[in-house]
């Protein structure tokens, strides 16, 4: 891209030398006439990075650990039951990781800003570590892909285990209609994907599910351990939950592109099983408006057995 970029802009130059304007008026002509057009990035479609994630499981499934390293962008995170790694840490965790005989399926795609993209998907594979077999994996996985510079990087990646769906819980009473006084108004979203998604929780506290609602796209997608929601599906699932003793911390966010953002943080709850969860939120604007378009959550992985070794 830069190249070409170079290359067009000699030409202009040496056009601009050899066309010398005779007035004010051919001056402003040649100006306007000869202004580079503005490069922007190329939308991002569900071809691309469906080939790019299958492409990163290959360079594991090789021990390719510097290919792996290099489809990865300089902010990325990746999400785990074990916490939230950037890049260096990830590549570190990830070393010595195997996988074969990988099957993917429920693959879902949803466009983000205008050079990016969620995928989300669900994998079973075999896999070692150093060597070591390790149990079956059967995974709900996600990665955000962005064009920068040209290139398909991965600014973002979680796993979330596979789990049989429970029962919902029982709505719960309709409570007493509450003075207008203390209906909180929606709140007004903004690139801050952090505020955003405190709004969001706001919105659970308060039991406000149309709110909650008015903050998705219509296209949102939620990654779950028991399955894939949409919007509906999702603003349901939150019904009948007390939301109240959640305590919020570890914000990190990346933004994606100029119209999209991630954040990611650690939601801690006595009263639920597991009491930690890593929770991770995509926000992209849609008609000018920033809406919530993708979520997932990963319970608090259980220490590893001592004899599974993560690092060489």
């Amino acid at each position: 891209m830069k190249k070409s970029f170079l290359v067009i802009t000699a030409a202009l130059f040496l056009s601009a030398c050899t066309a010398a304007p005779t007035n004010r008026e051919a001056t402003n002509s040649s100006s306007n006439t000869n202004k580079p057009a503005e490069t922007k990035p190329a939308a991002v479609t569900e071809a691309d990075v469906v080939a790019k994630e299958k492409e990163v499981w290959g360079t594991l499934e090789k021990k390719d650990y510097t290919a792996f390293g290099a489809l990865l962008a300089d902010d990325f995170i990746y999400v785990t039951g074990d916490g939230v790694h950037a890049k260096a840490d990830s590549i570190k965790v990830i070393t010595g990781f195997s996988p074969s005989n990988m099957v993917f399926s429920d693959w879902k795609f949803v466009p983000v800003g205008k050079s990016a993209g969620v995928i989300t998907f669900t994998v079973k594979a075999d896999a070692t570590m150093n060597g070591e077999k390790l149990p079956p994996i059967h995974s709900r996985d996600t990665s955000v892909w962005v064009n920068r510079g040209g290139k398909l990087v991965a600014v973002y990646h979680q796993d979330t285990n596979v789990m049989a769906a429970t029962a919902p819980p029982s709505p719960a009473p309709k409570p007493a209609a509450s003075p207008a006084s203390s209906t909180a108004a929606p709140a007004t979203l903004t690139s801050d994907a952090e505020a955003n998604e405190k709004a969001v929780w706001a919105a659970f506290v308060a039991k406000q599910w149309d709110t909650f609602a008015s903050y998705l796209a219509t296209d949102f997608v939620e990654t779950a351990a028991d399955g894939f929601y949409d919007k509906a599906g999702s603003v349901k699932g939150v019904q009948g939950i007390d939301f109240s003793k959640a305590v919020l911390s570890g914000w990190k966010t990346v933004k994606i592109d100029d119209d999209s953002a991630l954040v990611t943080y650690t939601a801690t709850d006595p009263t639920m099983k597991p009491g930690t969860w890593y929770h991770s939120s995509v926000w992209s604007t849609r008609d000018g408006k920033w809406l919530g378009v993708f979520h997932q959550g990963t319970p608090q992985a259980p220490p590893a057995p001592a004899s599974v070794k993560k690092t060489p």
